[in-house]
C-alpha cells in the first residue's frame, strides 16, 4: 500500500496541454504524485508560428491530477535551461521519483532541408532533442536511488524519429536525435534495472498538428487520418496510456524500444 508519504513521484514536461497534459492526468490516476513543467506563453511563440500553452492551462492540468488524488508541483520550467529543469527536478522529494517522462516539443520554420540556418536547425533541437536529454541529466540520478526496477524514463518522440518529411528537416533531425539518444539512454542504464523507452506518435490533434495543416496546405487536421491504417487521428490520450504502460510495472522487462501509437502510419 502507498499513503501520501510513499506515493511514487513522476516528472512531466510540457504538461500545460496537449500530449503531456493528458499524460500528467493519467499518472495521477495511477497513483503518482506530479512534478509539472512548462514554460507557457514563452519567447517561441512567435518563433514556431501557432500558440503556445498558457499559464491558465497548466494550472488546468494540475487542478485534473489533483482532483484524482495526486500532489502536484507546478514550476515554469523551459526545458531549454538545464539548470532550471535541475532545479525543478529537485523538488521531488528524496527517494520517490520513479518516472520521468519528456513530452515538450515544438516545431519551427519550414521550407527545403538544404535551405535551413543553422539557428533554425537549432531551434528546434535545444527543444526536442536537448530538452529531453536535460531532464535526463536531472532525473536519471534519482531513478537509479529508486528500489531495483521501479525507474523508467519515457521520451514521447514522433514517428519522425523514424522517416523523413518534407520542410520538415529541423523537427525531422531532432527527432531522430532524440530517439537515438534514448536508445543509447537504455544500453547505459540497462545494468541499473532502470528501462528508457521512446514513444512515437502519428498525427496526434495537438496544435503542433494544426501547425503541419499549415505547412501542408491541409484545411483540416482531420484530413491526416487517411494517412494512418485505422483512418483516424490519434487522441493525448492513446499517447497517455502508453505512458501509463511504460511507467508501470508490467513494462519492466521492456527498454530501448520505440513503442509506435501511430495508428498504422503510413505516411
Amino acid at each position: 500500500m502507498t499513503g501520501p508519504l510513499t506515493r511514487p513521484w513522476a516528472v512531466v514536461t510540457g504538461a500545460a496541454r496537449g500530449m503531456g497534459a493528458a499524460v500528467a492526468a493519467r499518472l495521477a490516476g495511477d497513483g503518482f504524485d506530479l512534478l509539472l513543467l512548462d514554460r507557457p506563453d514563452a519567447d517561441l511563440s512567435g518563433a514556431v508560428g501557432y500558440p503556445r500553452g498558457t499559464g491558465e492551462d497548466l494550472d488546468r492540468t494540475a487542478g485534473q491530477c489533483r482532483a484524482a488524488g495526486a500532489a502536484v508541483l507546478v514550476v515554469p520550467a523551459d526545458v531549454r535551461d538545464e539548470a532550471a529543469v535541475a532545479a525543478a527536478v529537485a523538488r521531488v522529494p528524496a527517494g520517490r521519483l520513479r518516472a520521468a517522462v519528456a513530452v515538450a516539443g515544438i516545431m519551427g520554420v519550414d521550407k527545403p532541408a538544404w535551405e535551413f540556418t543553422h539557428d533554425e536547425l537549432a531551434l528546434d533541437l535545444d527543444t526536442n532533442f536537448h530538452g529531453v536529454a536535460n531532464l535526463a541529466r536531472a532525473a536519471v540520478p534519482r531513478l537509479l536511488a529508486a528500489p531495483a526496477g521501479t525507474g523508467r524514463f519515457v521520451a514521447v518522440v514522433s514517428i519522425a524519429g523514424e522517416i523523413g518529411l518534407p520542410r520538415l528537416a529541423a523537427y525531422v533531425a531532432s527527432k531522430h536525435a532524440a530517439l537515438g539518444y534514448v536508445r543509447s539512454l537504455a544500453a547505459d542504464l540497462g545494468p541499473y534495472g532502470v528501462t528508457a523507452n521512446a514513444i512515437l506518435p502519428g498525427s496526434t490533434r495537438t496544435a503542433l498538428l494544426e501547425r503541419s495543416a499549415q505547412v501542408y496546405g491541409l484545411a483540416d487536421i482531420e484530413q491526416f487520418g487517411a494517412g494512418q491504417r485505422l483512418g483516424r487521428l490519434i487522441e493525448p490520450t492513446d499517447i497517455a496510456a502508453a505512458a501509463s504502460w511504460l511507467c508501470g510495472p508490467d513494462s519492466s522487462a521492456v527498454t530501448g524500444t520505440d513503442f509506435r501509437v501511430d495508428g498504422g502510419f503510413v505516411g
